[in-house]
């Protein structure tokens, strides 16, 4: 949506932060613009990417009176509410009472979600994949993210401090994340969510890998992982990752459809593996 000064669905105060090209609306969970498409990017493929729970179903599951999913914490409650519902999912068009079992079991399978995808998977504005790996890496639990980001003030402090030191960590994306964590309503939202989870422990990078100290360079479609994981996995096993090649690259991961980095890697000596390779080299470790 580009709004006016009050938001068309919602009616809540619609303002442009500077450096924005648009208003963007204040009305969080409560604008049903928002809501729902805060839902679709929590099931998308780099988040909690639940089978058989796409943008159409949620889209369906936040209109129905019954089933009721305003939030993500809904998503993980929605299998015992319709349980007490008369007019059951398996009982609506395009439903099953094979669909339903498989969505119910893909539900629970996302329960122990990996940090670095629960991070993202909340929406927090100008925290995107990359942002979120740095702050799982770095805080290690959800328990102790969640405690720094509680007692964070921004602008100044230890807690302020020390995310700031993190590497690749600016002052709008830790504002925005510590802003998120102290709304009272989005900050109730997380903790509902939560409740239903057991978030993994993030990787401890390590020193003794066969990549550890090394610079790595992902470009190309890689199909076995997603290039957030991709990232991840090689930052977790002490790896420089970088979004160009340069002399200081060591290693380019190529997949399909690769182009000038490849090339400029090839010009440069760099060595390169395709994705299978670098499974190869990294799945010792």
């Amino acid at each position: 949506f580009v709004f006016p000064t009050i938001c068309p669905r919602c009616g809540s105060d619609a303002v442009r932060d500077d450096g924005d090209a648009v208003r963007r609306c204040t009305g969080g969970l409560i604008c049903p613009a928002q809501a729902v498409e805060k839902l679709k990017h929590f099931v998308s493929r780099a988040a909690f990417d639940i089978e058989g729970l796409g943008a159409k179903q949620i889209e369906s599951f936040y209109d129905d009176d019954q089933l009721a999913v305003k939030e993500p914490a809904d998503i993980f409650t929605l299998q015992a509410r319709d349980a007490k519902n008369l007019t059951k999912l398996a009982n609506r068009d395009g439903w099953g009472e094979t669909s339903v079992k498989k969505l119910w079991q893909a539900i629970d399978d996302k329960r122990d979600i990996p940090l670095p995808r629960l991070i993202f998977a909340l929406g927090i504005r100008h925290v995107g994949e990359a942002g979120s790996n740095l702050l799982a890496i770095h805080y290690g639990t959800w328990a102790a993210f969640e405690a720094a980001m509680t007692r964070a003030t921004i602008g100044s402090g230890a807690a302020w401090a020390d995310l700031m030191g993190i590497d690749g960590v600016g002052a709008v994306m830790a504002a925005s994340v510590i802003t998120t964590f102290q709304q009272d309503a989005e900050r109730a939202s997380i903790d509902r969510l939560v409740a239903q989870l057991s978030p993994q422990d993030a990787e401890k990078p390590t020193s003794d890998s066969p990549v550890a100290g090394k610079t790595v360079v992902f470009t190309g479609k890689l199909e076995k992982m997603t290039r957030a994981e991709a990232k991840a996995r090689a930052e977790a096993l002490g790896a420089k990752v970088s979004g160009s090649v340069s002399a200081k690259t060591d290693i380019l991961v190529a997949g399909p459809g690769a182009g000038s980095k490849a090339k400029k890697a090839t010009d440069l000596g760099i060595e390169t593996l395709d994705e299978d390779g670098w499974l190869a080299l990294i799945n010792g470790a």
